[in-house]
């Protein structure tokens, strides 16, 4: 097994990084654009899932002079006609972006984690991978958990090992002991070759999203005065900003103490969907609808599920209604990163 070397043997002057995710979406990763401004890093990003906002993106590094090159991963297929259009518009974009700012040089690299050949092509020359990927909101053929959350990661960590990359940053979930599922093995099995790899490793273990959980998508909808809670809605969740879990993927890079380490996060607030509900009351000036699934329901549903993704999102649903609250007192010392989101900000911005 290879020796995972200090930080201080590992680093040279300047860092090459790049954030690999299947689904590419730009709201996932522009925070992680404005982070990697503060290190001395050369840029990598994920591309979004609209090629225009690429250019703003390198935008993010113009004042950087420490940033002398910028990598922009497409993970798409050509087979589908729909994305090689995108795949071309991400050429263009990228190519108007290096013209514009004269001192970046722009690379687009397209890869699928379902491709193990793309991946290890990803990987060379790389000192840190940072990994966000899961089918859970994909539509992409042949995307589903065990192909992209097991086989994918999978593929990522030993192309990212082959290719002896330093340094290796992997976003999972607080696991539940009492509710075993496809999406949580998955997580589990990626963690663990991560930890025998030779790599130094930081795995990242949010609560629930404020913006997926809390949102019209999975039935909280307060800028509609409606939500819908899952189970009694009285266990407290320490809700957490992907924007903010972004901040920590990031700065997971700069900090010794985090490396071989697996680690718990959570918002600033420790607070019940219902505690959320009548915040979001307070926002609105009226009323909003609480509709009920009963924790019964989600286990009937649990049960009668006939595939690993639906088996998933309702063992997260009873995950949910059971509560989970994180305290990030050590997290913080070890990663200080400034003003979590609150759920009131999020709420705030969204009615």
């Amino acid at each position: 097994m290879r020796q995972s070397r200090s930080t201080a043997q590992r680093r040279p002057q300047r860092h090459s990084i790049r954030l690999v995710c299947q689904v590419v979406r730009e709201r996932d990763f522009r925070l992680i654009a404005d982070r990697l401004t503060n290190l001395s890093l050369t840029g990598a990003l994920v591309t979004p899932a609209d090629p225009v906002v690429t250019r703003g993106w390198i935008r993010h590094f113009e004042n950087e002079p420490s940033l002398g090159k910028v990598r922009v991963i497409a993970l798409t297929s050509r087979e589908e006609p729909a994305l090689v259009d995108y795949h071309n518009a991400m050429l263009r974009a990228a190519a108007a972006a290096a013209t514009d700012l004269n001192v970046f040089r722009v690379d687009l690299v397209e890869g699928d984690l379902k491709e193990p050949a793309s991946l290890v092509r990803a990987c060379v020359g790389m000192q840190a991978v940072i990994s966000t990927a899961s089918s859970t909101l994909s539509r992409q053929a042949g995307d589903s958990i065990e192909s992209v959350d097991r086989q994918g990661q999978l593929a990522l960590v030993e192309a990212a090992r082959q290719a002896d990359v330093d340094h290796f940053v992997f976003v999972s979930f607080r696991e539940n002991p009492r509710i075993q599922f496809p999406l949580t093995l998955a997580k589990r099995a990626v963690e663990d070759a991560l930890k025998t790899s030779g790599m130094a490793y930081t795995i990242l273990q949010p609560t629930f999203f404020t913006e997926v959980w809390l949102s019209p998508a999975l039935g909280f909808d307060p800028a509609h005065a409606t939500a819908q809670i899952y189970g009694g809605g009285h266990n407290k969740i320490s809700w957490i900003s992907f924007q903010d879990v972004a901040k920590f993927a990031v700065a997971a890079l700069d900090q010794p103490r985090t490396e071989n380490a697996v680690i718990k996060l959570g918002g600033p607030d420790a607070l019940s969907p219902l505690e959320v509900v009548r915040l979001a009351e307070q926002a609105l000036g009226k009323t909003v609808v609480v509709q009920h699934v009963p924790e019964e329901a989600l286990r009937a549903q649990h049960g009668a599920a006939t595939d690993s993704l639906q088996q998933s999102f309702a063992a997260l649903m009873l995950y949910y209604a059971s509560g989970e609250t994180i305290d990030m007192t050590e997290t913080l010392r070890a990663l200080p990163v400034r003003h979590l989101k609150s759920v009131s900000e999020y709420l705030r911005a969204t009615v």
